[in-house]
């Protein structure tokens, strides 16, 4: 795939540029601007270079259906944004950087309809995807509007192909942590991992499934109904399994502490570091251990580890800690970063290889 730096004059540019703002809003006001942080150097790069730029995004998040509160947030943050509902008024701006209503408004989005692709690829000289996030979505702007326009991958994207891609080909000894509660979107990281890292701790309720494979008593806590054959996995020796935790009735919802030190002795031995998804039911606040171990991990990664992670409720963690800069990298991806780590691609990077604009 092409990157926007290949482009060396922008000035004076139409540029396109798909992010992933998605985020939480309420009473009009931003709450978490992770994302739109991390469009901040896209936006910087552009502009330093004379471009003019159109920024889309979808958002669905509490009921909000509106981008305006994110436009303000970017003005509050010292970027010159004007809010625009009315896509045709896009071809004519002479705006620096306009921010364009939710896309999702518009039936093609989700249909990845070529017609509703072409009229966005309409709006711009020049199409860069900047939105790892939504890049295993076959939507019209990931995927249909390169067919239309030439097209990019952003600074931020390629952080994100670059550094997850290393998970491949790791430094050992590999670890890797492995949380969260949907088992099905996890085994396939499971089956590809299995040959690749040294140990896999698995915690969170997908432990549970392990435990329920071996026939011990779980008593009321989540596990899913289905069948995995787990037995596959734990005759490899490698995965590792909760030792204690910490329970409410009769249904385990975090790891305890002696299971903790059982990961910090892997952590103080790893060279490289995987983590996705909290080890307790984090939501309901049973946080304590993926405390713990995102504060393990950033000591790992001082001590020279190479520390890779993402996830939701992973970057809440470290953004309570105010930990955000002390690991290697952090994936702005939550499926879009399992479905890369399973597969090696995503719709949005073929979509990327394959235009022929």
């Amino acid at each position: 795939m092409k990157s926007i730096k290949e482009i060396e004059k922008l000035d004076g540019v139409k540029v396109l540029v798909r992010l992933d703002l998605n985020i939480p809003i309420i009473n009009n006001v931003v709450i978490d601007d992770y994302r739109v942080q991390k469009s901040l150097p896209i936006i910087k790069y552009l502009s330093d270079k004379g471009a003019q730029i159109i920024l889309i995004s979808h958002i669905e998040t509490q009921g909000n259906t509106t981008l305006e509160a994110v436009s303000k947030h970017f003005n509050r943050l010292g970027v010159d944004c004007v809010f625009e509902k009315n896509y045709k008024k896009a071809l004519d701006t002479k705006n620096k950087i306009t921010l364009l209503e939710n896309l999702r408004l518009h039936d093609g989005e989700k249909k990845n309809d070529k017609k509703f692709a072409k009229e966005l690829a309409s709006l711009a000289d020049i199409y860069v995807n900047e939105a790892f996030p939504v890049s295993h979505r076959e939507h019209a702007s990931v995927c249909a509007i390169t067919e239309f326009i030439p097209s990019y991958a952003g600074l931020q994207f390629e952080d994100e192909v670059r550094h997850l891609s290393s998970a491949f080909n790791p430094e050992h000894p590999f670890l890797f942590v492995l949380g969260g509660a949907k088992f099905e979107t996890k085994l396939p990281l499971l089956e590809k991992f299995i040959d690749i890292a040294d140990k896999i701790f698995v915690g969170g309720a997908l432990a549970n499934n392990f435990f329920k494979e071996q026939g011990k008593d779980i008593g009321s806590s989540l596990v899913s109904p289905e069948n995995y054959d787990l037995g596959r996995f734990l005759n490899r020796n490698k995965i590792l399994l909760p030792i204690d935790s910490v329970k409410k009735d009769d249904a385990v919802m975090d790891c305890g502490m002696k299971t903790v030190e059982l990961l910090k002795s892997e952590i103080d031995n790893a060279k490289y570091i995987l983590w996705n998804g909290p080890l307790g039911a984090y939501e309901t606040g049973y946080r304590a251990s993926t405390l713990e171990l995102a504060q393990m991990i950033a000591d790992a990664t001082l001590r020279g580890a190479k520390t890779i992670l993402g996830g939701g409720d992973t970057i809440a963690t470290i953004s309570e800690l105010k930990l955000e800069d002390k690991f290697t990298f952090v994936s702005t991806g939550g499926g879009a970063m399992l479905e890369f780590l399973a597969k090696g691609t995503l719709p949005g990077i073929e979509a990327l290889e394959n235009s022929k604009m």
